[in-house]
C-alpha cells in the first residue's frame, strides 16, 4: 500500500516535527483512521518531500515527526500559461486541475476584451491546484497568480520565449513542437471564449511575441491551455 501523499504550507528546512491544520489532520485521523507510528509523507509545494511519522494522532493537530527530507530543485525551464479567465466555473477549474497535473510552473487569469467574468475565489482554486498537485505526486505547486489586465500583462511581463496562440488565419505561425524552449520562463498566451481581438493580438506581436499554431482545429479555452501545456512540458 503506498504511503500517504499531504500538503503542509508550515515547513522550515531542517524542521524536526511538525504540527498540521486542521483539515488535514482530521482526514488523517477521522478519514483514514491512521494512528501514532504510521508513515505519511508531505510537500511544501517548493520542492521539499519529507517522509515522516506519526507521533500525535490527534484529529485537529496531528503532529508528525520529520525521518527524512529531500529537496528536488525546479526544472530549469518554467512554463507559464497566461489564459482568458473562462465564465464557466467548472471548466476552468478542470483546467487548473489538468494543468497542474502536467506540471505548469505559474498560471495567469487575463482579463482580455472579451472576458465575460472577473469573480476569481483564489482560495478554492489554489486548493484544487494543491489536491491536483498531490494526487499527481509533485513536490512543486505551481504558481496561481490573480488575475491580470492583458494590456497590463504585456506590458510587465517578459520571458525568455514569448508565445501567443490565436486562431486568426492571415498571421503566419510556428509549430510548438518543433520550437527548442531556452532556460528560463516561457510565457504562452491563450485567448478567451471568442479569442482574442485584433488589436489584442497586434499588440502581443509587436512585444516580441511570437504567434504558434495548437493544430488543425478550432479548440475552446480550457482545451487550448492543456494543448499548449502538454506541448510546452511534456518533452
Amino acid at each position: 500500500m503506498s504511503v500517504p501523499f499531504f500538503y503542509c504550507s508550515n515547513y522550515t528546512a531542517g524542521q524536526q516535527q511538525i504540527t498540521l491544520d486542521e483539515d488535514t489532520s482530521k482526514h488523517i485521523v477521522q478519514v483514514l483512521r491512521m494512528d501514532s507510528g504510521k508513515p505519511i509523507n508531505l510537500t511544501d509545494g517548493k520542492g521539499h518531500l519529507l517522509q515522516c511519522t506519526i507521533i500525535d494522532a490527534h484529529k485537529k493537530h496531528c503532529t508528525v515527526s520529520v525521518l527524512h527530507a529531500t529537496f528536488t530543485p525546479a526544472t530549469s525551464n518554467q512554463i507559464h500559461i497566461a489564459i482568458g479567465l473562462l465564465k464557466n466555473s467548472s471548466r476552468w477549474e478542470w483546467f487548473l486541475e489538468k494543468a497542474t497535473e502536467i506540471g505548469v510552473s505559474i498560471i495567469t487569469p487575463l482579463l482580455t476584451k472579451r472576458t465575460e467574468k472577473d469573480k476569481f475565489r483564489f482560495d478554492r482554486l489554489q486548493t484544487i491546484c494543491i489536491s491536483a498537485m498531490l494526487q499527481s505526486q509533485q513536490v512543486w505547486l505551481p504558481q496561481l497568480q490573480a488575475p491580470v489586465l492583458y494590456d497590463k500583462f504585456i506590458d510587465n511581463t517578459k520571458a525568455a520565449l514569448q508565445l501567443i496562440a490565436h486562431c486568426e488565419e492571415a498571421k503566419e505561425k510556428r509549430s510548438i513542437s518543433t520550437m527548442e524552449l531556452p532556460k528560463g520562463e516561457t510565457i504562452l498566451l491563450i485567448g478567451p471564449e471568442g479569442d482574442f481581438t485584433t488589436e489584442e493580438i497586434t499588440l502581443a506581436l509587436n512585444n516580441k511575441y511570437v504567434a504558434v499554431s495548437l493544430g488543425d482545429t478550432r479548440l475552446r479555452t480550457e482545451t487550448a491551455g492543456i494543448v499548449g501545456a502538454s506541448l510546452l512540458c511534456v518533452r
